[in-house]
């Protein structure tokens, strides 16, 4: 096994955290990992990981190498490439997690442009609410919506998503129509529980700059945006959602937009994908497609 290689699998053990994801995603076997792994740490005279029965973590002299080992990869990668005349595109299969909405709504319809463009790339969809982690689930890249944890992932930043207050009509004549956040007492929502940690958000308005929230009641909860907007149409609640996810339902008079001045700053929207300072060419030219796509259709 060349040094290159050994680099490549001590990055991937780093990133995933583990030795068995590890050999999964590199289709080797575990005990071929954690050999190369040892074989470098004896070149090197150095231990470069922790390892214990839950997780594996670099040490000090592991992280610094594990920086050096990407930019070894990255330069590598781009030799081999200096010369090669490759006319027939990029090709590969990528998996590309995405917020089920967007998803369902956006990017599904216009996939076949982009499939079309590139027939030698093959795409694997996921459309979840949940936040993935890219490394141990193996996703190339991943649209999130919402403040960013810090990750360690490379975010590319796609602008934001405009937010809107709406309810029914029914719900409207039910309950009376409120005019700012301090009617919302005499109202109910339906309440959104993060899918990862079920704490159910507040409502949230702009106020002279600064955010503002407060605590409204509400009988029904959900953790997903079809959930939300589906309770909204049954009458079930106000609720707080991105403007392109109910437009049609506004043109179609199923919902109305309430309390227009006195909405949520826009949410930022990025694409997430793991350390690499060389990306596949696969992946740049999808980035680039969704980015494009995703400014046209709904980012402010």
């Amino acid at each position: 096994m060349d040094r290159i290689e050994l680099f490549r699998i001590f990055t991937r053990v780093v990133e995933s955290a583990s030795f068995t994801r590890a050999a999964d995603t590199l289709g080797l076997p575990r005990s071929s990992v954690s050999a190369a792994v040892q074989t470098l740490e004896t070149r090197l005279g150095t231990r470069l990981l922790h390892r214990t029965t839950r997780k594996v973590a670099p040490t000090q002299d592991g992280a610094a190498f594990y920086e050096r080992c990407l930019r070894l990869i990255s330069d590598m990668d781009e030799a081999e490439n200096l010369f090669r005349r490759d006319t027939s595109g990029p090709t590969g299969r990528l998996r590309v997690d995405l917020p089920s909405r967007i998803g369902r709504l956006i990017v599904a319809p216009a996939l076949p442009e982009f499939l079309a463009r590139y027939p030698g790339i093959d795409i694997d969809l996921g459309m979840t609410d949940r936040a993935v982690h890219l490394i141990e689930e193996s996703v190339d890249c991943a649209l999130r919506v919402g403040p960013l944890a810090d990750s360690g992932l490379i975010a590319r930043p796609f602008g934001t998503l405009r937010l809107i207050n709406v309810a029914s009509p029914d719900y409207l004549e039910r309950h009376g129509t409120p005019e700012t956040p301090d009617d919302l007492s005499a109202h109910v929502a339906v309440n959104y529980a993060s899918p990862s940690s079920g704490r159910v958000e507040d409502w949230e308005w702009m106020e002279n700059g600064e955010a503002r929230t407060v605590s409204v009641a509400g009988r029904v909860s959900v953790n997903s945006a079809e959930g939300s907007i589906a309770c909204c149409l049954a009458g079930l609640g106000l609720i707080q959602i991105p403007a392109y996810d109910v437009i049609d339902h506004i043109r179609a008079g199923q919902l109305v937009e309430v309390m227009p001045h006195h909405v949520a700053a826009p949410m930022p929207m990025a694409l997430l994908y793991p350390h690499r300072q060389h990306l596949s060419r696969r992946l740049k030219v999808f980035a680039d497609w969704l980015e494009g796509l995703m400014r046209a259709v709904i980012a402010a």
